[in-house]
């Protein structure tokens, strides 16, 4: 094949996600190799090249072809089923690639296993990128929040691509180099622990003001619509004063909303989050209660025999509505805050540990388009970190620490009037305490301390000396051996 007639990149995977970033990329110029295991896709997605004005999308059906038919250095992406098609895809597409190469995974995966393909690729000089991809099917196509890690020099290679095929935003494209292999993947998973916590916080405030503020899906959505014009503005926001007032064209009555089943289904990421928060000793309560609520949501059945044995309170406050919603979108947007805190503060514990040196100001800004948790407040968020790149919470930069100071009122009016309805707010409830706890200069933990030196003898620290002290508690305690081999088994 003639070098005029070779493609820019590869794109490897035609499932929606893939389909759609192929041809965004065609549509900006570049001429995109397709390949997929099943073929028809592959017919489908240049089908679609076709009719979206005649795009520079070319088909291979057989791997070897599709690679060969690629400029060198060659790129390809894949966008395929985490595990182990990742792992088959690699196989199969490295073994005709040559030294230079890049092989970038746009799926959501693991960081470690992005890691470990890295470091089976080198002895082949084959270079390996994990990119999140953030934006579903209209952002693929019209622009995604793209999140790449890996070497350096596999990021120069791809940069030219991801920049112009990026959602674009006032302070440029949403995408930067987030670090080495790993990065990108950690940055994305964060970004949908964020994203599980803030869904989760919209749909308590959805279901107070439904209960007992007693509105209507049409006054709803007009509420929706309104917050999304001011400090709120968000994707999330947006979106949910769209579903709310779609009539169930199906049945031809009601809302699609009211009749869809409440339970919650998860690809895995907001587990990861929460599995790595525990691991790096970051507190995300607010991701970790929106987590747990997709667990009880899945158990319907239980639920529903539960709500035949169990009540709430006989009697709910009376509420007034106009200082209910007031409250409610204070609460909404302190709370939001605290997510998106949350979330940095892991992102910024394992690029610590890693030595990933992750810029937390362009997280912000490359989530202000393009991806799901896109929000008018990223652009302070990116501001605080900027002020302050070692900002040790996003609580403490001094614009948020006001706003949260003046909204806090409303935020705990809208709490305990959840508890009074019997109205679950976990997450909202769970940033409240993330606030109330990380504000206080001293914690009950020394009682929590104290007992763990009466039953294990695992020492405490004092606030008026230096050292480590155990104590005698009762006549029955003694002297049970070295300091150290005492707190071996710190619980």
């Amino acid at each position: 094949m003639a070098s005029d007639d070779l493609a820019d990149v590869g794109m490897y995977g035609l499932a929606v996600m893939g389909q759609n970033f192929a041809l965004n990329m065609a549509s900006h110029g570049f001429k995109v190799a397709v390949c997929n295991r099943s073929e028809g896709k592959i017919d489908v997605t240049v089908g679609r090249g076709k009719a979206e004005g005649d795009l520079p999308v070319v088909g291979f059906k057989d791997p070897k072809d599709f690679v060969n038919s690629i400029k060198k250095p060659r790129r390809i992406i894949m966008l395929v089923m985490a595990g182990k098609p990742v792992d088959d895809t690699i196989a199969m597409l490295s073994e005709h690639m040559e030294e230079g190469d890049l092989l970038v995974d746009g799926g959501n995966e693991w960081f470690e296993n992005s890691q470990r393909r890295a470091k089976e690729l080198e002895p082949k000089g084959i270079l390996f990128m994990g990119m999140g991809v953030s934006g579903g099917e209209e952002g693929a196509r019209n622009g995604p929040s793209l999140m790449p890690g890996g070497p350096r020099a596999a990021f120069d290679l791809l940069e030219p691509i991801l920049t112009k095929c990026a959602a674009q935003v006032d302070d440029g494209a949403c995408t930067t180099y987030c670090g080495p292999t790993g990065a990108g993947n950690y940055v994305k998973m964060v970004h949908n622990g964020i994203e599980y916590g803030d869904m989760q916080l919209i749909a308590e405030i959805y279901d107070l003001l439904k209960i007992a503020g007693g509105m209507t899906n049409a006054e709803l959505a007009s509420v929706f619509a309104d917050w999304n014009k001011g400090d709120l503005q968000s994707y999330l926001i947006e979106i949910t004063s769209q579903i709310l007032p779609k009539p169930d064209d199906l049945t031809g009555s009601g809302f699609v909303v009211d009749k869809v089943l409440d339970k919650t289904g998860m690809k895995g990421t907001g587990r990861w989050t929460v599995q790595e928060a525990a691991e790096r000793s970051v507190p995300c309560s607010t991701i970790t209660a929106a987590l747990d609520m997709r667990y009880l949501s899945a158990r319907k059945d239980e639920r529903v025999a539960a709500s035949t044995v169990l009540s709430g309170p006989a009697e709910v406050p009376s509420v007034d509505k106009g200082q209910l919603l007031e409250d409610a979108k204070n609460a909404l947007y302190a709370a939001k805050i605290c997510s998106y805190a949350q979330g940095m503060e892991l992102i910024k514990a394992a690029s610590a540990e890693f030595d990933w040196n992750v810029d937390l100001g362009e997280c912000a800004r490359i989530w202000k388009g393009g991806c799901i948790i896109r929000a008018a407040f990223l652009d302070r968020i990116k501001a605080a970190y900027v002020k302050n790149p070692q900002l040790p919470n996003l609580l403490v930069d001094p614009d948020f620490a006001s706003e949260l100071n003046q909204r806090q009122l409303s935020w705990r009016r809208i709490v305990t009037l959840c508890f009074a309805c019997g109205i679950p707010c976990p997450a909202l409830a769970a940033s409240l305490n993330y606030l109330d706890t990380y504000r206080r200069a001293r914690l009950p933990a020394n009682l929590t301390q104290a007992q763990r030196d009466f039953f294990g003898g695992h020492s405490y620290k004092r606030t008026d000396q230096e050292g480590d002290f155990h104590t005698a508690w009762t006549e029955s305690h003694h002297d049970i051996g070295d300091l150290a081999e005492r707190t071996k088994g710190n619980i």
